[in-house]
Formats: C-alpha cells, structure tokens, sequence
C-alpha cells in the first residue's frame, strides 16, 4: 500500500512505524510543517492500560520510552493550607520532545520517508495518489475542515481559560493547587515528567481569568510561537508559593479555552481521522497523545486484519469509537467540575480531596478504597463525624449510604430512596392491593424513604384513568392502610408526591401507548396556555384563568391535609416533568402576559403560591421537598442556571429538599442520557445555593451512591428501576458490603437470607503454597525521584 500521513506528532509517527512493521513493503510518506526538533507543550502522561499495548506493539519503541520515564503512585491535593494525597494511582510519563525524537528515529530505522518543514497537498490529490490518507493534522485539522461535510464535525470551546507552561521544579507526584485568590479560585495540574521539569497547567474560569486582569492582554499581538509573557509574570506572583524560587517554563504558551471535538464520522472514502483531529478529551483526565498513540495502534492492527481499506476503517471506527466516547464523557465531567470549581472551596479538605479525586466518575468509591483503603477510611470517618454534628446518631465504619439522616422531626436510617414511580394500577383514584405491595415491599427491602408515585389532587388532573388521587376520603382512607403497613412492618418512612398532569394528562394506560390521548379526549386538561404536548396529535389543552388557578390551589391544600391524615412522612410538591407546575415554571409551556408569564420569576409565582399554601396547613414538624427539572434539554427552556434560582426559591419558601430531575417538558428534547447524568444538578444546587439535595436518575449502584454522598454532591439518592428489578435492593447493598447494623435491617423472618447464597460449585479450601506467607498488600505511595 501507498500510505500518506498528514502531520509528525505522536499519533502519525506512531502509526507509520507499526504499519511499516507490519508490511516493510508499505510505502508510508508523512509530512510534518515543522521543524524536526519542534515541539509544544512539556510532558505527557500514559496509563499502564495504554503501556500495555506500546510493549505488545512495539518492544524497542516501548524499551526505550521507559528508560526515560518518570514513574509515581500519588495525587497529592493542595487546598487551604493541607497537602491530602491518595495513592495507589499509578502513572507513567515523559518529556514530549523526547518522546517524538524516539518515534522519529524508529520510523527513520524502518524506512518511513517523513518530511519536516513540509506542508502536506491537497487531500484531495493525496486520496487520488495513496491508498489511504491518514489525518493526524491536530485539533484545528484542515483535512476536517476541507470534508466537514463527510465527517460532520462539532467544536465546543468550554469556559475555562488554560495555559500550558513548565517548570524546572521536580514535583514528586501527580499535584492539584487550588488557589483561592482575591479574584477567584485558580487550579495548577502539575506533574514531573523526566529529572529536569514538569508540566504545570494553570486553568481558571473565564470570569476569574477577567477579574485577575489576564482579559487586558488579550489584545496583546503575540508572533507565532511566542508566549503570552505579560500573563507568565503574573502566574509567577499568584503561584510563588508553589514555584518556590523555580522557574516557570514557556513554549508557545498562551491562554486557550478547552475545545471538545466530535465527528460524527470518522473516516471519508480512503481518508481517517486519527488524535486530536478525531476527538479530544479534557487533559485533566489523561493526554491527547495517549488516546492519539491508542488509535495509531488500532489503525495499523485493523489495517493488517482487514481485507481491504474500507473494511479496516470501519473496524477500526467500531473498535475505537466505544472507548473514546467512554473517555470524553469522563473527560466532560471532569471539565465541568473544574468550571464549578468555585462551588466546592467551602467544603473539608477531606471531602473536597475525595470529591476531585471522584469527579470524572471513573474512579468511585469503591475503585479508591481498592487503590488506597487508609484515604477512604479517612474521609469515611470525616463524613460520620460531620453527620453526628448535625444531630443524628451516625457510626464510624459505616459506609456512606447508612449514615441517617434528618430533616426536621423526620429521621432517616440510610440515605436511600425508592424514586416516585407511576404504576397506572389505581380504580377511580383509589390505590389499591398493588399500590400495597409495592411500597410496602420497597419498605421491607431497606429504603429509608419510600415515595408514591404522582398522586393527583383532582380526577382532571391524573395522567391516566390509571393514576391514584387523593381528593376524596375514600382514597386517604386506602393511603392508610398503606403508611400504617409501612410504620409497623419496616423502619422506613413514607413520602407523598402531589400533583397535576397540566397538559399532559387524559392519556392511555403507559403500556397501551404512552403520552397518547384517550379516545374522544375523555377529559378537559389545562395548562399555562394552550399549547399541546405533542401538535396534531395531543389535545390542546385550555389556558386556565385565575379564577381556575386559584380552585387548583385549593385542590392541592386539600390533598396536603388528607396526606397528613393519612399518616405520610414528607410531602412533596412535583414540579417537574412536564405537568402543571412544571409547565407554568418552563418557558416553552408559558407563554402567558400576565402575572404569571414572562420572567422567571413570574413563572414561578404560582408554583410558589401553591407550595407556600400546602406548607401552610402541613404540620411544622414534617418535612417537604419539591421536585424541580433542572433543565429543559432544549433551547429556550429551563437551564442550569436558572434551576439554582428555581430551587432557592423554593428554599426560601420552606423546602427543605430540592428533588432534582430533568426534562420531559418537550417532547422534542435531547437530554444527554448516562451514567447519573442529573447527578451534576444536584451537585451545583447543593453546593452552589446552600440546599439540601436528592439525586436522581440512572443510579443503580451502591458504588455511585457512596461516591455522590461522601463528595457531598447529594444528601439522598432515589433509586426508581433498581428497587423495580430488585425490591431488597438496599438489603442486597448492605449484605455486598458486609454491613449489619440499624442502617440495614433485615425483617425479622427474612433474617436467614441475609447473606447471598452460594451459586453453582466453588473450589473448596486450597493447600498452603507459600513456605512464608505474604502480608497484606500495603497502598502504593511511590513518588517520582529522579
């Protein structure tokens, strides 16, 4: 094959000395714009994972990258003063220049003809002439621009502000500065990469890179290749403490913004994206070079398998594109918390070490404790500690998710919930022997708090003639029979959620065709205005006067009494999802010129009023919680930003949890589904407006519960279709973690199941095989020393 290579870093030079090994009968030309001994940035980071492959790939290049690597095991975290590390970490990195002069002269040892000073051709003459064009032409890739159309590209430039620098200071670990200045808080990512120097990244949010002055040499003409000097100086003054004396190292250093890059599409006829070119994740996650080296390899090895070019672009797009999504999603979430990164400084020193060691989601709770079991018990001991200040009888040795908690004159054993899930079982409103076994079921499986689903304070307000209500005694009559099961047979509590379909009721059972109207409309529904959930083929609901509003309000006040009588615990107010509340508060759905349109903060006018009026006649010493969604997921609806303010409002008005969900306002949406992706909602409420929080959504693991708990990203997490595939969930939780204590009590006639039974055969007891037996292995804490 004839194989053209468009651009010398890492990434293309890699690949051309593995697909030269492959064949010696390729001819594999790349070009590289600049000079042979060029270079920017400092260091790069690999991960053994990735090591394990150069070694496989390539002996000699992976033979003399590690004669030059710099090896260590810590994170240290530096914040307020405390110097907190965790081990166990493993990393291996390297001085990029070094690093390119090994791949040059392997691809000079096997025959490449690479051209520095060489500006590629067209690629369009390039896919004429070769067999294939690999594109290795970097985060601003022309190869991309000139074939958007075939690659389908997005770019987005992120918030912060970063700048790349070095330093003749010999950091012994891996090291996270968190810098509270007068302007803002500041971060260094710092790191040695060989017995000379380290990277030392420093990265602020756009508002504090303003306030501390950097915005005035934006202006600044800087000559290609130049560094920002004026800003160094600065750098130098704000981080003396850290340099100590050292010297900060440029190299075309300047201030950028983040750009996260997709394609959808990463291959064009005989051209493929490869690197930065393909996709970028956040460095503080990893390096570019590693995921660009890990592509190289894949290419070169589906090249060799394949039949022809075309199937191996596509084997290597399906091989690679599964792990790069997993990457940039980490990277996103570790991006995102370093633009919150102001919200967490009031936070412990322990808890904030754990939550930035936490934040990308990838390392968990349970994957730290494996690394360095002493930091977790650390924190874990932290977290007992700071609960027992708040009134309640923690225990040290817990894990997280069974520490209690209290709201009020309410006491929770554990921090678990089963998530208001509508089950479409009730006749007439009424709940029935289903609604019985379900919660009560969901009690004796562990939960602290077991919510109903959306019960409705009206017949006109259900969703379906399947929804339970309580606007008659009848139906408050069969929630006691419920709450009293629930008291006497389980140590949990039990929640009410009250509320309105709005525009998104008189539908078909969920089986028999969700959000789909009854036939002939059935019953009249109502909302802000009249517009419908789905056009042409929802009915049009009609625009409620205040005279109407005002009879709603009264429903939900009658509700809120019947639930107190029914013996319910907390109350909460949905106003979330798409239903009358919610569509009053979402812009999509008010498009009112009144009082109640308009502004954000008339658009929760009448939530409010109907929140303030249920607090009114629900006892002073039971709790309430509202549930929000936090973003619409679609332009011109409900943000982020404005959900902080949503759930202060509440907060001001008695709330005193912030159920925090998203979406279902439109169904036009595009929510960005995964792994507890509202999670970051509850965090930035939680932390950012002073409120306590619930997370919500695609939690199923004991793992991400203590991991969002211990970071303090929630108070309580709510669990919907984990408790549905297994009801004993939290008892499952405890007995996998070998916890027995008050957080997780068996009932009494299930006491024998409490430890998980074998299954299948197992290897009985093996001889000793060892003269001296090992002890346990101790957490690694190696540190770089040259």
């Amino acid at each position: 094959m004839r194989i053209a290579v468009i651009g010398g870093g890492p990434g293309g030079l890699y690949f051309a000395a593995l697909a030269k090994q492959l064949c010696r009968d390729h001819e594999i030309v790349v070009w590289e714009r600049n000079a042979m001994d060029d270079t920017f940035g400092f260091g790069v980071v690999f991960s053994d994972q990735t090591l394990d492959g150069i070694e496989h790939a390539d002996a000699e290049i992976f033979a003399a990258m590690e004669r030059e690597f710099a090896r260590w095991d810590d994170i240290d975290v530096h914040f307020r003063g405390q110097v907190l590390t965790s081990g166990g970490h493993g990393f291996a990195a390297m001085s990029r220049r070094r690093l390119l002069q090994i791949l040059q002269q392997r691809c000079g040892a096997l025959g490449v003809d690479v051209r520095f000073r060489a500006v590629a051709p067209d690629v369009e003459l390039l896919s004429a002439e070769f067999d294939l064009v690999v594109a290795c032409d970097g985060l601003n890739s022309t190869v991309r621009s000139q074939l958007a159309a075939s690659f389908r590209p997005t770019l987005e430039a992120r918030d912060c502000k970063y700048m790349w620098l070095g330093t003749d200071k010999v950091f012994d670990a891996f090291k996270f500065y968190i810098a509270e200045t007068p302007f803002g808080a500041m971060q260094v990512h710092g790191y040695p990469y060989d017995r000379h120097g380290s990277t030392f990244i420093v990265e602020m949010t756009e508002q504090v890179w303003k306030a501390a002055g950097f915005a005035a040499f934006a202006g600044d003409a800087v000559v290609p290749g130049a560094s920002d000097d004026r800003s160094v100086d600065i750098i130098r003054e704000l981080f003396a403490d850290v340099i100590d004396g050292h010297r900060i190292l440029t190299n075309n250093s300047k201030w950028i913004n983040f750009t996260t890059v997709r394609n959808e599409s990463w291959h064009h006829a005989n051209v493929v994206l490869l690197g930065d070119a393909a996709h970028t994740a956040h460095f503080s996650i990893g390096s570019g070079t590693k995921l660009a080296m890990e592509d190289a390899l894949a290419l070169a090895a589906c090249l060799h398998e394949q039949p022809d070019v075309a199937a191996a672009l596509e084997a290597y797009e399906a091989e690679r594109r599964p792990v790069v999504l997993s990457t940039q999603r980490a990277a996103q979430a570790s991006l995102e918390w370093f633009e919150n990164l102001q919200q967490y400084v009031h936070q412990d020193p322990l808890q904030f070490a754990f939550n930035i060691m936490t934040r990308s989601r990838r390392v968990t709770y349970d994957n730290l404790r494996m690394r360095d079991p002493e930091f977790v018990a650390q924190v874990d001991t932290w977290f007992a500690e700071h609960e027992a200040d708040r009134g309640v009888t923690a225990g040290i040795g817990r894990p997280p998710m069974f520490q209690p908690l209290k709201v009020r004159g309410l006491e929770l054993v554990n921090r678990i919930a089963v998530s208001p899930m509508d089950m479409y079982m009730a006749e007439d409103g009424l709940p029935t022997d289903f609604h019985l076994v379900h919660l009560g079921g969901k009690a004796l499986g562990g939960a602290a708090l077991v919510f109903t689903e959306m019960v409705c304070v009206s017949a006109e307000g259900r969703i379906t003639p399947g929804c339970t209500g309580i606007y008659t005694d009848d139906q408050a009559e069969r929630w006691g029979r419920i709450t009293e099961f629930v008291h006497a047979r389980s140590d949990a509590k039990i929640a009410i959620q009250l509320g309105h379909s709005g525009r998104k009721g008189s539908t078909r059972l969920m089986w028999e065709g969700m959000d789909d109207p009854l036939p002939g409309g059935n019953w009249e529904i109502v909302a802000p205005s009249p517009i419908p959930y789905r056009p042409g083929l929802s009915q049009v609901p009609v625009e409620l006067t205040v005279d109407r509003m005002r009879a709603i309000k009264q429903q939900f006040v009658d509700a809120a009494r019947r639930a107190d009588a029914a013996g319910f615990d907390l109350l909460e107010l949905h106003c979330a999802h798409g239903y009358l509340l919610s569509s009053f508060i979402s812009p999509i759905t008010n498009r009112r010129s009144d009082e109640f349109g308009g502004s954000l903060e008339n658009r929760l006018r009448f939530p409010l009023e109907v929140y303030r009026a249920i607090r009114a006649v629900w006892p002073e010493h039971k709790p309430t919680s509202v549930r929000i969604s936090a973003t619409d997921w679609y332009d011109g609806g409900v943000t982020g930003d404005e959900a902080v303010t949503i759930a202060s409002a509440f907060a001001d008005a008695g709330a005193d949890l912030i159920d925090v969900s998203s979406g279902q306002v439109t169904p036009d949406e595009r929510p960005a589904f995964g792994r507890s992706y509202q999670t970051p909602f509850a965090d930035r409420i939680r932390n950012e407006a002073g409120i306590a929080t619930m997370a919500v959504g695609i939690i199923s693991s004991y793992d991400d519960v203590n991991s969002i708990l211990l970071a303090g990203r929630a108070d309580l997490c709510l669990l919907g279709r984990a408790h549905l595939y297994d009801p004993n969930w939290t008892l499952h939780a405890a007995a996998e973690q070998t916890y027995s204590g008050p957080g997780a009590k068996w009932p009494a006639p299930w006491r024998a199941g409490a430890r998980r039974p074998q299954t299948g055969r197992t290897e009985g007891p093996g001889p000793r095989l060892e003269l001296i037996r090992e002890g346990a292995t101790a957490t690694a804490h190696g540190r770089w020393t040259p």
